[in-house]
């Protein structure tokens, strides 16, 4: 193992809080001097089907750690879903099903090892329902580890009380039963962005409840999304999923503003551009290395390429897919053929008439152009938006 300064030091660089201080190090010592490892542990709730870029930070930090040789526990959080975390939570979340959450946790899983290690010794996947179905004895001790006012020193809900919104008892179980999760593992090390300090800290004080050495906490930096303002969100559409193909990864990923890239390098742990490196080519860079990681410097190089072909060179692709009109509809009717030929609604083809989205071998068609002749359009290239393209031709 590597010297634990040093150690301590590169695992908390582009951390937001290392707690407490100094803790990580000692711990460290700890575990040299017995010859072992930290046991480090990220617990994730299969909320949603898929991860994005956002969730790779801490994956990423989690990654670090097992390249030191240290043992990850990734908890796929099947019964804290049924809860919902409240952080950030003005009210109650909706609950999940069985179903829901279980193909969720199929897909977080896979997901997740495009990042980590996936080695035995360097990694093990839990589901927290192994020891949170507990008896009610278990659930007892659990509960006289915190108190209600502990509880309600959280921010979000301090504010949900002092507004008299309501706050279910179940999710003021949710804390406790995520610290106990780090008392069934028993956790050196837990992991989470910064929206999950307080249920961190009191996993040290479950822990302790159970007379057990304390977990030290980091906490990362919330990466932004694409609008360069907001923290990354499928909700907010400002996401890049870890599934999307190259060249959506490619192309979302230059559309970031200039002023966020430094913190996408630092965050994602990419490697940035040679300083006096301009804007352009440092964020194309980027972009091509997110492509490399999640898919492969073949695709990302395709992804470039095919960009510069629609985007730089203003060229169809090479492969487009053909759309056959119907003999005897002339003239065609536009907004039919659009939602026929990409699955959009027809008020959606018609709004992107009205913003001259709509292109006929390179030409935009007019917003009023709404009828338009069949033999106009036989073995032309519809072009709808900036990304989707057909080859038209008459049955």
């Amino acid at each position: 193992m590597p010297d634990p300064a040093e150690s301590a030091a590169f695992l908390t660089r582009n951390t937001v809080d290392a707690l407490p201080a100094g803790g990580l190090e000692a711990r460290l010592r700890v575990r040299a001097r017995a010859g072992g490892r930290l046991l480090v542990k990220l617990g994730l709730d299969p909320t949603a089907p898929d991860l994005h870029l956002g969730h790779t930070v801490v994956l990423q930090k989690l990654r670090e750690f097992q390249e030191l040789g240290h043992a990850v526990v990734l908890i796929v959080g099947d019964y804290t879903a049924r809860v919902g975390d409240p952080s950030g939570r003005s009210q109650t979340r909706p609950a999940l099903s069985g179903a829901e959450i279980d193909a969720n946790a199929k897909t977080y899983q896979a997901q997740a090892f495009k990042v980590l290690r996936s080695e035995p010794e360097l990694l093990e996947v839990r589901r927290n329902s192994e020891w949170l179905d507990m008896r009610m004895e278990e659930l007892f001790m659990l509960a006289r580890s915190t108190t209600v006012a502990q509880l309600l020193e959280r921010n979000d809900f301090a504010r949900r009380f002092a507004a008299r919104t309501p706050i279910s008892l179940l999710e003021l179980l949710y804390p406790l039963m995520q610290g106990y999760d780090s008392v069934a593992i028993r956790a050196d090390v837990e992991l989470g962005g910064t929206d999950q300090t307080f249920n961190l800290m009191l996993g040290r004080d479950v822990q302790r409840a159970y007379e057990m050495a304390e977990q030290i906490v980091l906490t990362v930096p919330i990466l932004v999304g694409i609008d360069g303002v907001q923290k990354m969100s499928k909700s907010l559409g400002n996401h890049i999923g870890v599934t999307a193909p190259p060249d959506d990864m490619y192309g979302r990923t230059l559309s970031l503003p200039d002023e966020a890239m430094a913190q996408w390098f630092a965050l994602l742990a990419i490697e940035p551009p040679q300083e006096g490196t301009g804007p352009r080519d440092a964020k194309r860079a980027l972009a091509r290395a997110i492509v490399e990681r999640f898919h492969s410097a073949g695709a990302a190089a395709e992804a470039e390429q095919r960009f510069d072909r629609l985007f730089v060179d203003r060229r169809a692709p090479e492969a487009i897919e053909p759309h056959v009109i119907a003999s005897g509809e002339d003239p065609v009717h536009m907004p039919a053929l659009i939602a026929a030929a990409f699955g959009h609604s027809r008020s959606e083809a018609r709004r992107f008439l009205a913003a001259g989205a709509v292109r006929l071998d390179g030409d935009a068609l007019g917003g009023e152009e709404l009828e338009v002749p069949a033999a106009r359009l036989d073995g032309v290239v519809l072009q709808v938006g900036k990304r989707g393209f057909r080859r038209l031709h008459l049955s």
